[in-house]
């Protein structure tokens, strides 16, 4: 329960990133934050992500909450997103996407000159990443395809939220199926655990 005279707060997010939020949420005590995720896979259709989180704003406010925050970064909606939170009044995470905001964001822009050339999987993408990437773009029935998708990256950059072997190994079977190297980084939850905590 929140406490008494405690703003209620609905932080709506990418499924993507449940386990991460919930993690911040639950080691600090949020009781005032109520997480409300939509589904990962809109990140394969983008320009679906902006309607989906103006509708997930209109039922929050419906349900009387009192405070939203978008746990999305612009996630390849070019722009779309930041217009819809400048006519909703609400704020969302910065950065361009998730990977920038788990290394944080200037070092990611000032690291990664090179980000064109990297295919880089979260925590979430290594548990999901045959039912996510692997089989929606077919490369399951057709590998030939591999090079139409991949053609252009020269690794798989794993950034980890977690210290997890099984993921670690998950993610380097990730790489091995698409025939790129393997780099892992330690990033933990960045400035996405800095967003909840200001919730």
């Amino acid at each position: 329960m929140a406490e008494t005279g405690q703003q209620r707060v609905c932080l709506i997010a990418c499924g993507a990133l449940a386990r991460e939020i919930l993690a911040v949420i639950e080691a600090n005590g949020l009781d005032h934050v109520e997480l409300r995720c939509l589904s990962a896979l809109l990140h394969n259709r983008p320009e679906r992500i902006p309607d989906a989180v103006r509708e997930a704003i209109h039922t929050a406010r419906s349900d009387g909450f009192e405070r939203i925050l978008i746990g999305y970064a612009d996630c390849g909606t070019g722009g779309q997103l930041d217009e819809l939170i400048e006519e909703e009044g609400v704020e969302r995470i910065g950065g361009p996407h998730c990977y920038a905001f788990f290394t944080g964001t200037e070092r990611f822009l000032k690291e990664h000159e090179d980000v064109f050339t990297a295919f880089f999987l979260t925590d979430f993408l290594a548990r999901q990443f045959d039912s996510i990437i692997y089989g929606p773009l077919g490369l399951d029935k057709h590998p030939e395809l591999r090079d139409l998708y991949f053609g252009n990256y020269d690794r798989v950059i794993y950034l980890a939220q977690t210290e997890d072997p099984e993921l670690d190994r998950k993610a380097q079977e990730a790489a091995e199926k698409l025939g790129l190297a393997f780099e892992r980084r330690s990033t933990g939850y960045g400035e996405l655990a800095d967003f909840v905590l200001g919730a």
